[in-house]
């Protein structure tokens, strides 16, 4: 299904998901797992204008927010050590244990915001000591990865989508019966990369007719019982994804374990740096200084990780809208333009 239009064409798809909802005779929880996709769900409206069965739950499809706590401490060692540290925006804000790259940044530290990997590679021509703090999904990876191949050092937390996806089936507390799945990672990784997860799942662009026809083709799946992988996102999204930005992945990058928010170590959903780009690796080149960063303790009363699983929503937790703002964030859902608190603050769902 493809799908392009205004109100008349959502109506239609709203009063489709209605009648097949209806026929269900249970609740039905639907996770967008991305989190532009939960930016257009809130913008939209698009949860009010389904059925009281279905029920739309955020996951942990922002890469921010997923970035582990003892990663964000580590940059921020780095920082405060002397070394020139490169990120993007919303990596800024997100508290560590002792403070954030912003704080690092007032206190003296050379911390510096780009709007892309290719400013930290001009950068490194200049500066001896730079490290790039490598976050994102397959999207970023790609670029990374070329930088990195041309010798700017990277702190990497890249991580794989489809890993995460099991582990969220695998966990007791999760109750999904089916996730809308990224279009930006599919566009990479493609359609395929989905097939051994066992749920019902559709590829989902980013208009608002793209989410709710989304959510028609899940309701349709549960209705007859299925679980396999649909396209919405055909224009854009090929069977095999983007094979060339998948080989500049490969040939830099390998499947590692790695920490993520919420659903802690999850296996072979992480991008480490080959062996023999060693010399780019951050967190090899700066091992005496980062072996000493010690295991965090989360701050009290931040339920991040449980707004990352869809456990709980964003207002469930203590902190939010009162301690936790994003002006004076808590937590890293509430810091990054796709962290799921953070949008349900903007859209007033208190």
């Amino acid at each position: 299904m493809a799908v392009f239009g205004g109100r008349e064409v959502c109506g239609k798809i709203a009063g489709k998901i209605r009648e097949v909802a209806g026929s269900i005779e249970r609740d039905v929880r639907l996770m967008e797992v991305c989190g532009t996709h939960t930016q257009v769900v809130a913008r939209y409206g698009i949860r009010s204008v389904l059925p009281s069965n279905v029920k739309l739950v955020s996951g942990p499809g922002c890469p921010v927010c997923v970035t582990a706590q003892r990663d964000i401490d580590c940059v921020v060692e780095l920082a405060l050590t002397g070394v020139k540290v490169a990120t993007y925006g919303d990596m800024m804000r997100v508290p560590g244990s002792k403070m954030s790259l912003l704080d690092a940044r007032a206190e003296g530290a050379d911390v510096e915001v780009v709007c892309s990997v290719v400013d930290a590679l001009r950068m490194c021509r200049d500066v001896k000591d730079i490290v790039f703090f490598g976050v994102g999904f397959e999207t970023t990876a790609p670029m990374s990865a070329v930088a990195l191949s041309r010798g700017l050092c990277v702190y990497s937390v890249h991580k794989t989508m489809p890993a995460a996806m099991k582990m969220l089936l695998s966990m007791e507390k999760v109750n999904v019966d089916g996730f809308i799945n990224p279009g930006n990672v599919s566009a990479i990784i493609g359609a395929s990369a989905y097939k051994d997860i066992d749920a019902a799942q559709v590829i989902a662009g980013f208009e608002p007719a793209d989410v709710l026809a989304s959510v028609l083709m899940l309701l349709l799946q549960i209705k007859r019982g299925e679980r396999k992988v649909e396209n919405e996102y055909k224009r854009v999204v090929g069977e095999r994804g983007n094979q060339r930005a998948l080989g500049v992945i490969d040939e830099v990058f390998e499947e590692r374990d790695a920490d993520w928010r919420g659903l802690g170590v999850v296996a072979g959903s992480g991008l480490g740096i080959r062996k023999r780009f060693g010399n780019c690796d951050a967190a090899l080149r700066f091992s005496d200084v980062l072996d000493g960063v010690r295991e965090p303790k989360l701050c009290s009363g931040c339920r991040c990780g449980e707004v990352l699983t869809g456990v709980i929503e964003p207002h469930e937790c203590g902190l939010f809208g009162g301690k936790c703002r994003p002006e004076s964030p808590m937590g890293a859902c509430m810091v990054s333009g796709e962290g799921a608190c953070g949008i349900a603050y903007r859209a007033g769902c208190f």
